[in-house]
């Protein structure tokens, strides 16, 4: 997915209040930023997946809360 359209659908998911597309996109920007080594951007987009996964009680939490610990930018929570 491209710069733009997951931009459009970002905005559109929280447009809509659609938690779990916002849980999937977060990660999917998150996922693009990690592969360009651009570690803040990463962390900042996984934050954000993170907390709209607990919020929602999304099984993810777990998942993007042990990526964050990895990079030092959040504690390891037991699920």
């Amino acid at each position: 997915m491209d710069r733009h359209a997951l931009d459009t659908a970002l905005r559109d998911a929280h447009t809509h209040h659609d938690v779990a597309k916002l849980v999937r996109l977060y990660t999917v920007a998150g996922d693009a930023a990690e592969a360009r080594q651009d570690i803040d951007a990463a962390c900042f987009y996984l934050t954000h997946a993170f907390v709209f996964a607990l919020e929602s009680g999304a099984p993810e939490a777990a998942t993007l809360n042990h990526r964050l610990s990895e990079y030092g930018r959040a504690q390891l929570i037991e699920f």
